[in-house]
């Protein structure tokens, strides 16, 4: 007996179920395009942001940046939305797909990674910085680079370096930038 054609795109019964999110490919850098098209069709769309602190003269600034670059998590709003308009979408590339198959992530995982977000949104310099006092660190980019010493504390600003110069210890203030975690 033959059956109906069925796009790809479509389960067997023609409604996507909202338990499960899909992936998309977008261009390089157009995230946030692809996040507002595909909002501005209805669909439920989720771009994960990573929170990073960047240098400046002001000392660390946060930014928040997509957490997997590239990627964005969909799925139709209403259950008769089929996700193949998001291929035409601007900031699209591709839907992600394993073979014929959308690539599917469980709702599960995606509130997971909701989860992570918000922890790291609401975390301090202190809290994400990978400068623990106790630790020993090289400076970098500084008259003194190369030079090795002991962290005895990390503020939003600065680094306090314990250094053995001339044979005494030394306490130095440096930005989070100059120093490097020796393993």
């Amino acid at each position: 007996m033959n059956q109906p054609f069925r796009s790809p795109d479509s389960t067997p019964d023609d409604t996507v179920p909202t338990d499960r999110w899909f992936l998309a490919y977008t261009k390089p850098r157009q995230e946030q395009i692809a996040l507002s098209n595909l909002e501005l069709q209805h669909f439920n769309a989720y771009l994960p942001l990573y929170k990073k602190f960047k240098p400046s003269p002001q000392g660390p600034v946060a930014l928040f940046e997509p957490m997997f670059p590239r990627y964005i998590f969909f799925r139709p709003g209403k259950p008769e939305q089929s996700i193949s308009a998001v291929r035409s979408t601007k900031g699209i590339s591709t839907i992600v797909r394993f073979g014929f198959e959308p690539a599917v992530m469980p709702d599960a995982l995606v509130q997971c990674i909701r989860q992570l977000e918000q922890d790291r949104s609401q975390a301090t310099l202190q809290e994400i910085s990978n400068l623990k006092a106790g630790q020993t660190v090289r400076l970098q980019h500084t008259a003194l680079g190369g030079i090795e010493g002991l962290i005895q504390s990390v503020s939003t600003k600065r680094v306090a370096v314990l250094l053995e110069i001339l044979g005494r210890p030394t306490l130095v203030q440096v930005e989070h930038h100059q120093v490097a975690v020796q393993s």
